[in-house]
């Protein structure tokens, strides 16, 4: 038996789109006039071009938002021509969050991952140049996938589509003939879909009615606009259309987001070297504007709100506190860092809220799986490279010309070497001003300097031994009663 994890990893092997297992249970309507007392809100998402990651955050955003403003329906305007399976079965599984009506508006087509989107939607309409179906496993470079690997991702798929369209009459027959060639599609005798090819629905085809008593192949009904259904559907009058616009900001966004963890760590490193250095440069810059487009890659892309953005800068305010008005306190260093590791965190969890009838996922621990994953990822190549900074180009090339080789007063090396010729040598004794924990102050031969301790902690008062210098400040020991 194929388990659904390896069945899904074998469909992201692939590009253009399957089923999906995660349709609603309800039973296929008819279009008729409804009369309503209260207009219904409906709210219209745009699923066109390729199926891919911009189609995903689309459509997440589109409907966290009608879950807040409890939209009765959600109609997907699309017209693609496929794209990508785990992207299709990630787009199918949201809509299932959904409690309202669900439909798709195939303007002009739904080819390929588009069949099985709309095939997980509760109704579906048609343009009158509207065209559905070919949905065949195929690579990414339009080959043939290899029999074997076919049958299995095939038999998946139809599996799925059983359960997904299991109270539809024909919708399970005609997506698998549109799947699998090799199936005939035959209502009452009447051959739909002969073996030996795919099935394409016309608009017309779609709407056709079959059995006693008759329902409709696939389609409720095709409309000019989307205005004409829902005046069908609900009444004229009995509806408001509430717009979904994605701007060109939205879009880079979206594609920022694909590389969110390699910006988060080019953005620490940059702040980390920036920290290394003197004054406040180019790499301060370029570390917080790094940061700043991973923050505004997951707000525009509907995966977080100001809150993270607020309690980041909170984080860096308590660092801020900790090294410039009280070194070695480090409470408000190690709140900062996780105010700050938290906020990254949060920014990349997709979370769905709750509607008013408290229906919803809420908050569980699997939402923070995947980014807490990205968040070590991002880490990583933050700490590697600081690594690799900080120890492989020690005293380096690099390194002179990333702090300067020259300042005010001369050669960078220069003013180096006499400032440590002035430090107390190895050895030298004297007492903490403050409780080293690592960081605080001593006094050493009436001169007070900044110093830290390598391991543990060191009480006010106590009496310390010089063991060498860093860059900041002195490194210092206890001296054993």
């Amino acid at each position: 038996m194929v388990t659904r994890r390896l069945c899904l990893l074998l469909l992201t092997l692939f590009c253009l789109p399957q089923d999906g297992l995660f349709a609603q249970n309800v039973t296929p309507t008819t279009v008729t006039t409804v009369t309503t007392v209260t207009p219904i809100d409906a709210y219209v998402i745009p699923i066109t071009g390729a199926i891919g990651t911009p189609n995903l955050y689309i459509l997440r955003r589109g409907l966290k938002e009608a879950i807040v403003n409890d939209v009765g329906i959600v109609i997907l305007d699309m017209d693609t021509p496929g794209g990508r399976v785990d992207i299709t079965l990630e787009m199918m599984e949201m809509l299932d969050r959904f409690d309202g009506i669900t439909a798709t508006y195939v303007n002009d087509d739904a080819i390929s991952a588009g069949s099985f989107i709309a095939a997980a939607t509760q109704e579906i309409y048609f343009s009158p140049r509207g065209k559905m179906g070919a949905s065949a496993v195929i690579q990414g470079t339009g080959e043939d996938v290899a029999e074997t690997a076919k049958q299995k991702i095939e038999s998946y798929l139809r599996a799925n589509i059983r359960v997904m369209t299991e109270d539809y009459p024909y919708r399970s027959d005609v997506v698998r003939a549109m799947l699998d060639a090799e199936f005939e599609l035959k209502i009452d005798d009447e051959v739909i879909k002969p073996v030996g090819e795919l099935l394409t629905l016309t608009a017309k085809e779609a709407v056709k009615e079959y059995g006693d008593p008759p329902h409709k192949l696939l389609g409720e009904g095709i409309f000019e606009s989307i205005e004409d259904l829902l005046d069908a559907r609900f009444g004229e009058g009995n509806y408001t259309i509430r717009d979904f616009e994605v701007s060109y900001s939205e879009e880079i966004a979206k594609w920022m987001n694909t590389i969110a963890p390699l910006i988060m760590g080019l953005g620490a490193l940059l702040l980390f070297i920036e920290f290394k250095t003197p004054g406040f440069g180019v790499f301060g810059i370029g570390g917080l504007t790094f940061l700043g487009i991973f923050f505004a890659s997951h707000y525009v892309a509907g995966l977080a709100g100001n809150e993270p953005v607020f309690f980041f800068l909170v984080g860096v305010l308590l660092i801020s506190v900790e090294l410039f008005l009280f070194p070695g306190t480090v409470v408000f260093a190690l709140s900062g860092l996780a105010l700050m590791v938290g906020s990254l965190l949060w920014t990349m969890v997709d979370y769905w809220p709750v509607s008013t009838e408290g229906e919803g996922l809420g908050l569980t621990p699997e939402m923070f799986a995947e980014p807490l994953v990205s968040l070590i990822f991002g880490i990583s190549i933050a700490l590697g490279s600081i690594i690799l900074v900080g120890r492989v180009f020690k005293d380096s090339w690099m390194e002179r010309n990333l702090v300067l080789e020259t300042a005010a007063g001369g050669d960078g090396r220069t003013i180096r070497d006499e400032r440590e010729s002035k430090l107390p040598q190895a050895g030298r004794k004297g007492v903490a001003l403050t409780t080293l924990h690592p960081g605080g102050r001593v006094e050493i031969d009436g001169q007070r300097y900044e110093a830290h301790c390598s391991v543990g902690m060191i009480e006010c008062g106590v009496t310390v031994r010089v063991v060498g210098s860093s860059d900041f400040d002195l490194i210092v020991e206890e001296v054993s009663s």
